[in-house]
């Protein structure tokens, strides 16, 4: 349990966040499944993606790790060997269902479990295009839930409709394809992040795009690389609403990503009206990055729905929180897909910021947030989820007392050193 204690608190600094969680995962794999040594710097080293470099170990693979540097000598698909023991993926959801994609390559016997939440999480959505390819996968309800089972090898190229707007998802069918006889295509309802394409290229595959369809010919070889991976603009998200939402605040985070398929938030804030600056672009490298600057802001309460969404959907927590100290009601729909993340995020959310008197409620795809609210201290629940325990870290400055949170080790998923930083930014008024 960690307690947030707050008087009168603004937040002052210049700082960086660790590196970004999606792009971490994909170096780690990518770099596994190429030929030659992957350079990855500014990795991020929460649990998710020690628990990947951990999988990829057991799969023979040489990694080797110094804090955020990270070298991987791959030898190709053909490089991985069958596994003595178990993948053990923890709680990241992004390891199980990537992964999923490239065992379903591999011509042996592979099995793959996560933690409680994990076995709570549907993996039928990449489980049921990977058989249509070829993959032998069986599970919990026919292979929907962990632990899962995998034979690989033969796959055939899909044409596959995505019912989801999904990275996960477009990114198992197409490291599946990869190395699939024929073409592979994924067509997605509305527009996900698209950190496994660019990657793709980067490490000198060809990808092609038609609008919401990508594809890919299959039996491409992948050659290692340098992968220099920003600051994680979900990490940034907590700190660009405390700079928001806290009276005398102004923060500035440097060498955040800003790849367009992610920065909902951003653009979320700015119709909101928070005072928000973007400086020093850098759209050269393979993930765009920039120095974004937040300060004490008016806000006004928005509808949040359609195709924003997918860009947004793990800062949501964090708008929520947002959206009670805005002038009006805050709308957001369209975001069932929170019902299936490390918890029921719409409910918990609803259940922890009702606790600090927030005036908020769950619909069927979303939350109605009331603003603006006088929040109080009080005894609140992360639910194992690391970006709910941050949420409630951000709402814990904004009272006078103390804020207890428990499961708070949760936030070293995504997050280590959260509360440090914190506290090296706050100043009491």
């Amino acid at each position: 349990m960690a307690t947030v204690t707050s008087k009168n608190v603004q937040l002052n600094g210049v700082m960086q966040v660790p590196g970004d969680k999606s792009i971490s995962h994909r170096s780690v794999m990518f770099g596994a499944i190429a030929q030659g040594k992957t350079v990855a710097t500014g990795l991020l080293t929460g649990d998710d993606c020690l628990n990947t470099i951990a999988c990829f170990r057991k799969l023979g693979v040489d990694i080797h790790q110094d804090g955020d540097y990270v070298e991987i000598n791959g030898n190709g698909l053909d490089g991985l060997k069958e596994p003595s023991e178990v993948l053990d993926v923890g709680n990241s959801g992004t390891t199980i269902r990537l992964m999923l994609g490239i065992l379903a390559n591999l011509p042996f016997h592979t099995n793959i479990i996560g933690d409680e939440s994990i076995a709570k999480r549907p993996m039928d959505r990449v489980t049921i295009p990977l058989k249509e390819m070829g993959a032998q996968i069986d599970g919990r309800s026919n292979g929907s839930y962990t632990p899962l089972s995998v034979r690989g090898g033969g796959l055939k190229g899909i044409n596959y409709q995505s019912p989801v707007a999904s990275a996960q998802i477009k990114s198992a069918v197409l490291l599946a394809g990869l190395y699939a006889d024929g073409v592979t295509s994924v067509t997605e309802p509305e527009l996900s992040r698209d950190h496994t394409e660019r990657m793709l290229r980067a490490f000198g595959c060809t990808v092609q795009e038609n609008g919401l369809k990508k594809s890919l010919q299959g039996k491409q070889i992948l050659k290692g690389t340098t992968i220099n991976i920003p600051g994680d603009i979900s990490s940034a998200a907590f700190f660009l609403v405390g700079g928001a939402i806290l009276p005398n605040s102004m923060i500035t985070i440097k060498n955040v990503g800003i790849n367009p398929t992610r920065t909902g938030i951003i653009d979320i804030l700015k119709s909101m009206g928070a005072k928000l600056t973007i400086d020093n672009v850098d759209e050269n490298a393979v993930e765009p990055f920039a120095d974004i600057t937040i300060s004490t802001s008016n806000l006004k309460a928005v509808e949040i729905s359609g195709e924003i969404i997918p860009r947004l959907i793990d800062e949501i927590p964090i708008i929520a929180l947002a959206a009670t100290q805005a002038e009006g009601v805050t709308i957001i729909k369209d975001a069932a897909e929170l019902k299936v993340k490390e918890t029921n995020r719409i409910d918990a959310v609803v259940e922890e910021l009702k606790k600090m008197g927030a005036n908020i409620e769950a619909t069927d795809d979303g939350m109605k947030i009331y603003g603006k609210s006088l929040l109080h201290a009080a005894d609140v629940e992360s639910h194992g989820d690391h970006r709910i325990g941050m949420m409630l870290a951000i709402a814990g400055c904004l009272v006078n007392g103390d804020t207890k949170i428990a499961h708070s080790e949760a936030i070293s998923i995504s997050y280590p050193g959260f509360f440090e930083q914190l506290d090296k930014l706050k100043v009491n008024n």
